[in-house]
């Protein structure tokens, strides 16, 4: 940890803030986050952590930039790990890497993903970067196929003028070269990974559907892929 031992200190005690934070989070829900109570067990007053996190909101901002980043180092270390000319099966180890890091963490998984907490907008300058990092991820691994001539060709469907200009926007923003047909099907590949996801860590199945919802989301994820153009 750089920098001087007042820096060393304050980024010490936000770590055990956030790690508190995490604690209470899987014990009594976002919407009942309090910082009088993560000050009691941090063992200070409720006065010293507010020079750290000012309110609930700021408290609940620093726990949904740790579950994105957290979320997203471990996807890419999964992609990472798979040869770059794999695109099929980094692709792969995306979703598969989604699917751990939800199922081993639910709480701060429904903090990014589940219900609105009530009353909390999180500040997009905060929260943006961190929580793109997966479908940036995603579409890239798109696009790379694409670059090297992996990708499978699919006609372009007619598109609206709002949505091709939507479309547009996105490609240059990302960067990449794919035709708005590939971007379209990469979006709808992420949201439907997701929805997948959230099915399974909210219960959405029901108790006794499915005893290996793991095999199901494998064959969820190489449907996917497929729509995609990762063959």
């Amino acid at each position: 940890m750089a920098g001087t031992p007042r820096e060393r200190a304050r980024e010490q005690t936000l770590q055990d803030i956030t790690r508190i934070g995490r604690e209470h989070l899987a014990a009594v829900g976002a919407a009942a986050l309090s910082l009088r109570a993560v000050a009691r067990d941090l063992g200070v007053v409720s006065s010293a952590v507010y020079r750290y996190v000012a309110s609930r909101d700021e408290l609940l901002t620093l726990l949904v930039v740790d579950a994105y980043t957290e979320l997203g180092a471990e996807v890419d270390a999964a992609v990472d790990a798979v040869a770059a000319e794999d695109y099929r099966g980094q692709f792969l180890a995306l979703g598969r890497a989604v699917r751990a890091w939800a199922i081993r963490e639910p709480a701060r998984y429904g903090l990014l993903f589940g219900s609105p907490v009530p009353g909390y907008n999180a500040p997009g300058e905060q929260t943006t970067g961190p929580g793109t990092r997966v479908v940036t991820r995603l579409i890239a691994i798109v696009d790379s196929a694409h670059r090297a001539g992996a990708l499978t060709s699919f006609p372009d469907a007619a598109v609206g003028e709002p949505l091709k200009a939507d479309l547009e926007r996105v490609r240059a923003e990302m960067g990449v070269e794919l035709r708005p047909e590939a971007i379209t099907r990469g979006t709808l590949v992420w949201v439907s990974l997701f929805g997948s996801v959230n099915f399974e860590v909210f219960g959405q199945y029901g108790s006794d559907t499915f005893t290996e919802p793991a095999e199901l989301f494998e064959r969820h994820l190489a449907l996917l892929a497929g729509m995609a153009g990762l063959e």
